[in-house]
């Protein structure tokens, strides 16, 4: 178990709910991967519109912890609005905090976040702010009162997994004591297993399970690569070596022959 915010969760994956074949599937997806925490568009998947409300019901039958989130904002007004909006309507005062800078990349806005996420702190919110790796955003996040960040492992539904990994080193090591979970640029398990491996809390993914041919087996295949990242890292790897070592030793007896 770990903790995230105030709350203890079993399952190290927060899942996003849009962009699957059918509700259905979503639905089943999301059951096989065992996360306990959804992410949910207001914008796009709003109770009070467009048919929002089905969505809700089919979705609350899953009892998960939910996180509202500001995507397809570009201004930290937008933003604050946006989640003063998912306050009311969830309940909730955890808020995933999406300022974009670009349509070309989705990249976030560093300095609209930054204006967000003092003001959204301020108003009571856990904010759990949507980042790149850059560690001066960070710090200036954690400065405001971020006990949680979410750094990119590459732009939003690009599937490329961990394009700099010593960045996210750098933020591991850095903030030992803040909750760090990868959010974009996932693409298959191996890259949310390198991620764990890296001493990450959890995985934020979508697109790699919506968008794959089989969302609800790429689910449940996430909730084990996550898991043994998680493993992986509890055991701590071998060390590196520069030259060969063999597995048997060459000189000697093997072990099994030597007295006791």
């Amino acid at each position: 178990m770990w903790q995230l915010a105030d709350k203890t969760l079993d399952s190290h994956l927060l899942i996003g709910t849009a962009r699957y074949p059918s509700p259905e599937i979503m639905i089943d997806a999301i059951r096989a991967s065992g996360a306990q925490v959804a992410t949910i568009s207001i914008k796009r998947q709003n109770p009070r519109e467009r048919g929002g409300d089905q969505f809700w019901q089919l979705l609350s039958q899953l009892k998960l912890h939910l996180l509202p989130n500001t995507a397809h904002c570009y201004s930290a007004r937008e933003a604050i609005e946006t989640a003063m909006i998912a306050r009311e309507l969830f309940d909730t005062h955890w808020i995933k905090l999406e300022v974009l800078g670009s349509e070309y990349q989705l990249n976030p806005d560093p300095f609209a976040l930054v204006e967000a996420a003092k003001e959204l702190i301020a108003q009571g919110f856990e904010v759990f702010p949507y980042c790149t790796d850059d560690l001066a955003l960070a710090e200036r996040l954690v400065n405001l009162g971020c006990r949680i960040l979410m750094p990119w492992a590459a732009p939003i539904g690009t599937g490329k997994g961990l394009l700099n990994p010593y960045a996210l080193t750098m933020l591991r090591q850095r903030f030992a004591d803040i909750t760090l979970i990868v959010d974009a640029g996932i693409g298959v398990p191996s890259h949310a297993a390198q991620a764990m491996e890296l001493g990450y809390d959890g995985i934020l993914l979508n697109t790699a399970v919506a968008q794959s041919h089989d969302p609800i087996t790429m689910a449940n295949a996430f909730a084990h690569g996550i898991e043994a990242g998680r493993l992986a890292r509890t055991a701590g790897p071998m060390a590196e070596q520069d030259v060969a070592h063999p597995s048997t030793p060459a000189i000697d007896r093997p072990f099994w022959h030597q007295e006791p």
